[in-house]
């Protein structure tokens, strides 16, 4: 399948599941999600910042104060429950419908860049990493939250196995090598903090 049928087919998903998706989430979120983020952000600087798949807006409520925040989602019905949520809040966040492997951003446009449990659906990680450290500003910090594939025995090929199942149900990729692709992108890492074992990691990097 090409990468514009595959982009296509992510879109569809995510917007057949966007009323259900805080639902499907919520256990976990509460459980471990929730003091990730609170993590991730409070090491984020205010500024100009790009958060790259703000789904539902999980992230707003740990958005820096003073920040200016351009968030961006695939999915039309995920940026409603965004708006909504903003709404709530009392945010004011550019949302805007975008594909990160595709960004509209001149150069250089961001300070920071944020993404929580994004590039595991993306369908080219690496193409769409490219083009974030492209609308970095050179040196610019890049914060990831992800879950990754488990480089271990028994553990890494089961994911493998059954990855295709997780995509066609959720969206997500369950074996994707993130650190590998940060790296591949050229991205400069300065740091990667497990969270969970080997399966979830805080990846710091800079463009």
């Amino acid at each position: 399948m090409s990468l514009q049928n595959l982009t296509i087919a992510t879109r569809k998903r995510y917007d057949r599941i966007a009323p259900l998706y805080d639902l499907m989430e919520a256990l976990v979120e509460r459980r471990r999600f929730r003091a990730w983020r609170e993590r991730l952000w409070s090491q984020v600087h205010p500024g100009h910042i790009l958060e790259v798949g703000v789904g539902t807006g999980k992230n707003m409520p740990y958005y820096p104060k003073g920040a200016q925040v351009t968030a961006i989602d695939l999915s039309e019905r995920m940026l409603e429950r965004a708006r909504q949520r903003a709404q709530s809040l009392g945010l004011d966040v550019d949302l805007r419908l975008m594909d990160v492997q595709h960004l509209t951003f001149p150069d250089d446009t961001f300070d920071t860049a944020v993404a929580t449990f994004v590039f595991c659906s993306v369908p080219d990680p690496i193409l769409g990493l490219r083009e974030v450290k492209r609308v970095v500003k050179p040196g610019g910090d890049i914060w990831l939250l992800e879950h990754v594939r488990v480089d271990k025995p028994v553990i890494g090929p089961l994911m493998d196995l059954l990855n295709p199942i997780f995509v066609r149900i959720t969206g997500a990729n369950i074996n994707r090598r993130t650190v590998e692709n940060v790296r591949r992108a050229g991205l400069e890492i300065v740091s990667v903090e497990n969270l969970s074992d080997d399966l979830v990691k805080l990846i710091h990097a800079r463009a």
